[in-house]
């Protein structure tokens, strides 16, 4: 890509990671209920979605997300009900504070707990069609017909990804460091049904979400 190309895509990229979504949602609630260290693992995650996305606008399935109305009610009411069942596990999360310990400790049992987080990210960004079709109605801008599209869409993805990347760990650093203001159980309990609200509400909000004609 040329540079004049690739930095409006660049900017567009920064703005649609940092705006308020199931993507940051997801970080936030990782790094409040994990710590730092635990719950960047999420942004991986959150970034092979994006990852996920882009390969299915590429190989051309994403056009049959837009076009089939079958296809697209599957994905979406999927994507929909795996958002409202994070802001039910979140609702319930135990209000008991997270210590340095908890955060660091790297026994089997957390190991699991990480694979988890990266799960979790992962499928927030990858069972959208919101963003495939917004994929779809954004990439076109940024190729070039002329030119070799695997090469392009390397380039688009992997900027993509890192901008995920690090906007997601920047969310999952922010809500990490409200752990340390929160010590009460009436404070932790309110912070996770605050975020268990949030999500259920984006799974809502997904739901009610309908292509273009």
């Amino acid at each position: 890509m040329d540079f004049s190309t690739w930095l409006p895509f660049f900017l567009a990229t920064v703005a649609i990671s940092l705006s308020p979504g199931p993507g940051a949602i997801a970080a936030m609630g990782s790094g409040l209920n994990n710590g730092f260290r635990r719950g960047q693992v999420v942004a991986f995650g959150l970034a092979l979605g994006v990852i996920t996305q882009l390969l299915v606008v590429g190989v051309g399935l994403g056009a049959l997300l837009a076009t089939s109305e079958t296809a697209f009610a599957v994905v979406k009411w999927v994507g929909a009900a795996y958002l409202v069942y994070l802001g039910v596990q979140q609702w319930r999360s135990p209000a008991s504070p997270i210590t340095a310990k908890d955060a660091t400790s790297a026994n089997a049992a957390q190991a699991a707990s990480r694979k988890s987080i990266f799960l979790r990210g992962w499928m927030v960004n990858a069972m959208n069609p919101k963003g495939t079709v917004f994929l779809l109605a954004v990439l076109p801008q940024f190729i070039d017909m002329g030119r070799p599209l695997p090469l392009q869409y390397l380039h688009i993805g992997a900027t993509f990804s890192v901008v995920e990347f690090c906007v997601m760990t920047g969310y999952v650093a922010l809500a990490s460091k409200v752990l340390g203001l929160l010590r009460e159980p009436r404070q932790i309990r309110w912070m996770n049904r605050s975020f268990g609200s949030l999500f259920v509400a984006a799974g809502v909000f997904l739901a009610t979400f309908k292509r273009a004609a």
